[in-house]
């Protein structure tokens, strides 16, 4: 791109001022598509025609697609009034100046998108409705000269600028193929490589001319790498390769039962998108399109170009020799495609399909760890005669839904229920798998008739064994894996309120009892972590949980929460918290917890935190009324 060497002359050509609502980024593409399409046509040698010959379709179609994803974030993320503002410059290319020829036309666009929330920073991330990344940021960063942010005391600014210059590649003044007619003779040259020869077809003599550029195939790598979403890849493929390689492009991706499923469709008038969408759904691409680049396709009618319709040609995306979709390119006219332009394609299709196959291993790895991790933990928690329940359970490790800690409460017969709650060292999916297995052990042993202390002792046995076995296997380096209990059963009498509540902790933070005046002590004494000396022996507390009265039982992730020098639970500080939250539900009093434990630190909570209710309600028949 040539750029602009002498001062340019710069105009405001317009502001445009858009209420914060989903209309927003239509008027935004209708304002600027209609002022830049206006100085396109105006004659050259008027003021209103300076640099006209350089503005080109591609050009406004940048402008319009980059301004209508800045609304767009600014409409989600600031949510007030926005204004639009277009700015022309215009310039002779350098070594063109001061001679009796004239330069060719230069345009340099520039486009502001303001907001009134200049304390949001920008955001190119996630859909505030949808849920959904959006490309705005990385559509911007790739077709723009340069881009920025402003920031003011009332008003933030984004802005973007695009260049161009008369009779360089995709501008007004450089040959169009669309405007070629195609030749009478039916002897059009044939393409060179003899396995597109299928793409040939009589009267074809316009060429297929290349609008991408040189930097297109760094540019299409740079917004592909990292993405994990294979709809985000597609979304992005189909608007990079539109309008500098096609008009309109379709991506099909495979699916698991080895089909094909519209994935994208994207066309330069962006009305035809849903008549062209519907059109190609209606058919399944072409089978020898997976083998060999460049197949024709036929012309859809909603594609518009009548009434001398266009050219369509499937590729291939393969990667790891594996199919991954095809890709369909339309362009208006009978056109052929170059050797040139064939390998330019190719090479898309390969970055498109390697960047389909890395964000389909990373889903298809998520997935299977997602739905490992929900088999560590119960769906919910039993239901207990007399006593709510209640769990807030936050795992540290981002994307995970399970961490080192685990719960469980189930039903012993109908008058008894078990609980438990468990930290294991460490936050890898190792200590995750730690998890299922002693939280199924406990089921099994509780079952099987072993009490609250035979639990614990045989849980010790089994972690001991299994880390001996650890260092036997991987030597000295191996590390073991220690486990904190808290395990306790509660006994309900029929007509009697309240529960028998028996209870041990083991390397745990001890549960702490309310009494309904107020007062809290500890349930439980400190005793050994599981997994380290086999021939430990536990002992349990057994009390009474009245009407009215709460067990709370929390993992180290709340009493170990930090700020600065100082522990959440220093100073009994966790039992002040408890004190705090008296006269509230179980599920409440969860929240109030979780919400202190928060509250205490500045920084993120850096490991997991879990917090049990055990709360005895009072009966219906003594409530005040």
């Amino acid at each position: 791109m040539t750029s602009l060497s002498s001062p340019p002359t710069t105009e405001t050509v317009s502001r445009k001022g858009l209420p914060a609502n989903q209309l927003a980024a239509a008027g935004a593409r209708k304002f600027v598509r209609a002022l830049l399409s206006e100085r396109a046509a105006a004659p050259p040698a008027t003021t209103a025609g300076r640099g006209a010959a350089a503005i080109s379709q591609e050009l406004i179609h940048d402008a319009v697609l980059l301004t209508s994803e800045l609304v767009t974030n600014a409409v989600m993320y600031a949510g007030t009034d926005i204004d639009v503002t277009c700015r022309l410059e215009y310039g002779r290319p350098s070594g063109e100046e001061g001679g009796e020829r004239p330069g060719r036309a230069t345009v340099g666009v520039v486009m502001e998108v303001s907001d009134r929330h200049p304390s949001r920073g920008v955001r190119g991330g996630v859909d505030a409705r949808s849920g959904e990344p959006g490309y705005g940021l990385q559509l911007v960063s790739a077709l723009a000269e340069s881009w920025g942010v402003t920031y003011h005391k009332a008003v933030k600014t984004v802005w973007f600028r695009l260049e161009a210059t008369e009779g360089e590649p995709g501008t007004a003044g450089s040959p169009s193929p669309r405007l070629e007619r195609p030749a009478a003779e039916p002897s059009a040259p044939p393409l060179a490589h003899p396995a597109r020869e299928p793409a040939h077809r009589p009267g074809l003599a316009a060429e297929w001319a290349d609008r991408g550029g040189p930097s297109f195939l760094a540019e299409t790598s740079e917004l592909l790498a990292g993405q994990l979403d294979q709809d985000m890849v597609t979304a992005l493929a189909a608007q990079l390769l539109v309008p500098r390689l096609a008009d309109w492009c379709a991506i099909w991706l495979t699916t698991e039962g080895g089909g094909m499923e519209l994935s994208r469709v994207w066309h330069v008038d962006e009305r035809r998108i849903t008549p062209l969408r519907d059109d190609l759904e209606r058919s399944d691409p072409p089978t020898e399109a997976i083998r060999t680049a460049g197949i024709p396709w036929p012309w859809p009618e909603s594609a518009g170009a009548a009434p001398t319709g266009g050219s369509a040609l499937a590729f291939p995306l393969v990667a790891r020799d594996a199919e991954q979709g095809v890709l369909l390119l339309g362009r208006a006219g009978h056109l052929q495609m170059t050797d040139t332009v064939v390998r330019m394609v190719e090479d898309v299709a390969r970055r498109v399909a390697q960047a389909v196959y890395t964000a389909r291993q990373y889903t298809r790895q998520t997935t299977i760890s997602l739905a490992l991790q929900r088999r560590q933990l119960p769906a919910s928690l039993a239901s207990i005669v007399g006593v709510d329940t209640a769990i807030v359970y936050e795992p540290h490790g981002e994307g995970q839904t399970v961490g080192g800690d685990f719960y469980d409460v189930f039903p012993m017969g109908d008058r008894r229920w078990c609980f438990l709650l468990g930290d294991v060292q460490g936050k890898d999916p190792e200590a995750m798998s730690v998890t299922g297995l002693a939280r199924h052990l406990v089921r099994l042993l509780a079952r099987e008739g072993h009490g609250v202390e035979s639990v614990l002792s045989r849980l010790n046995l089994a972690m001991a064994e299994e880390s001996a076995e650890a260092v036997e296997q991987g030597g000295e380096q191996a590390s073991s894996r220690f486990l904190s209990l808290l395990y306790g059963e509660l006994e309900v009498e029929p007509g009697v309120p309240g529960a028998r509540c028996t209870v041990a902790t083991a390397g745990h933070p001890p549960p702490l009892h309310m009494f309904v005046d107020g007062t809290v002590e500890a349930a439980s004494e400190p005793q050994m972590l599981l997994g380290i000396d086999e021939g430990t022996e536990f002992q349990a507390s057994s009390f009474t949980l009245a009407p009215g009265e709460t067990l709370l039982c929390v993992t180290d992730g709340v009493t170990e929460r930090r700020s600065g020098n100082w522990q959440l639970d220093d100073n009994d500080g966790l039992m002040e918290v408890l004190r705090d939250g008296m006269g509230l539900g179980a599920k409440a009093l969860a929240e109030h917890v979780r919400r202190a434990a928060h509250d205490f630190g500045t920084g993120p909570v850096e490991d997991d935190l879990s917090v049990l209710v055990l709360q005895a309600v009072t009966p219906a028949a003594d409530r005040r009324p």
